[in-house]
């Protein structure tokens, strides 16, 4: 049975996750539960680095969704960073790529997740 390794690190407002290995139905639920135990709070922006997993099925891909909803919901977002030939295809053919907020690196969607993690200012001086 192939692997599935994760690591984390967190930021204000944001918690960044690299995945290793392939995300498929026998491994998605351990990617479901490692996301769910890493976060600190609901409305925390989610950084997940993919750039060592060369393959998602339909599983992976309704895990994905599932937490780019409940992050919305809850005032955040899913940050997809530096996905590799095969699950960026799935998520082209899918046609949920635009949904999803996809970055070509881990600093860049590093960046987007820790500005949208910034309060508004009040009253919008100039």
């Amino acid at each position: 049975m192939p692997s599935l390794t994760f690591s984390s690190q967190h930021l204000p407002g944001v918690t960044v996750i690299a995945a290793a290995g392939e995300v498929d139905t026998p491994t998605a639920h351990l990617l479901d539960d490692y996301i769910s135990r890493t976060r600190r709070h609901q409305g925390e922006h989610i950084v997940l680095d993919l750039s060592e997993v060369p393959y998602l099925d339909d599983s992976a891909l309704r895990i994905l969704l599932q937490t780019h909803v409940l992050a919305h919901r809850n005032g955040a977002g899913l940050h997809l960073a530096e996905l590799q030939p095969g699950p960026a295809h799935l998520l082209r053919v899918t046609e949920v790529e635009g949904l999803l907020n996809v970055h070509s690196s881990v600093e860049q969607a590093i960046r987007a997740a820790l500005q949208a993690a910034q309060p508004s200012p009040v009253g919008g001086a100039s």
